[in-house]
């Protein structure tokens, strides 16, 4: 691959920063955003989105603006964690939705953040702060606080002594308070959040196990705050992550482990 006149930076590597500049928040950017996003001169930025759209990776609206092509997107559904895991969840989420009528959603840890896989929304339930493809933060969201309970010491101990951003009034970013709620987490498998990350909104979440102990995802439903009570959630919530668990090859007695 041909590099740039810039020291490092190969073509490839501008190519997936225009890309990487999408997300669930601007899923359509123009090509001013892409050059405010990448630091890139204007006309590289437009070379290189139009060389995307020529081969299907972005795709050019009539008011200009880029967004993700099909191409792309159907390269991205072939990650074999994720798309594992959605097809192995899918019936078992749709199933919670029915009996409990809120958001279901199912996310992986990537780093130091939670990214929703795949999500089943409810009209009246309440609006949340990112979609499918989003990230949420670990320490204050249900999917996150079950993630990083699990994640090991050496990610609990990057997280929690960095500066916690506190999104609610009830968000908890004393350190010592969350290793409690991480142990007991650990302790159970489940983890509650009351209003710590949206106002007005809660959230119950489990994990999710595969054949070798290791958690590989949280299940969580969020649901208007005092519309539904924890703990009458909790059953059904824990069944779907169970029968999750069982598709992907755990069984009662294989050993929960950490990374």
């Amino acid at each position: 691959m041909p590099r740039t006149n810039e020291p490092g930076r190969s073509v490839s590597s501008r190519l997936l920063q225009v890309l990487f500049s999408f997300g669930p928040d601007q899923s359509a950017l123009s090509l001013t955003d892409l050059e405010r996003r990448t630091g890139l001169p204007h006309a590289t930025v437009r070379r290189l989105a139009m060389e995307l759209t020529d081969v299907g990776a972005l795709s050019r609206n009539h008011d200009g603006r880029f967004t993700i092509g099909l191409r792309l997107w159907q390269l991205g559904t072939l990650a074999p964690l994720t798309e594992s895991l959605r097809t192995s969840a899918q019936p078992f989420m749709e199933d919670l939705y029915t009996a409990l009528r809120q958001h279901v959603q199912l996310a992986v840890r990537e780093g130091a953040e939670a990214v929703i896989i795949e999500r089943l929304s409810a009209p009246r339930a309440p609006g949340l702060v990112s979609q499918v493809g989003g990230r949420l933060p670990l320490h204050c969201s249900g999917v996150g606080k079950v993630l990083l309970a699990h994640g090991g010491g050496d990610l609990i101990d990057g997280v929690l002594s960095g500066k916690l951003r506190r999104y609610t009034p009830r968000t908890v970013v004393d350190p010592t308070a969350l290793r409690g709620e991480l142990a007991e987490c650990r302790r159970t498998g489940t983890a509650s959040v009351r209003g710590e990350l949206t106002t007005g909104a809660d959230s119950v979440a489990t994990r999710i196990v595969d054949g070798d102990g290791m958690v590989v995802a949280a299940l969580s439903v969020v649901v208007r705050t005092g519309s539904v009570k924890h703990q009458a959630a909790l059953p059904s919530l824990i069944a779907s992550g169970l029968g999750i668990s069982r598709v992907l090859g755990w069984r009662p007695g294989i050993r929960i482990r950490d990374v």
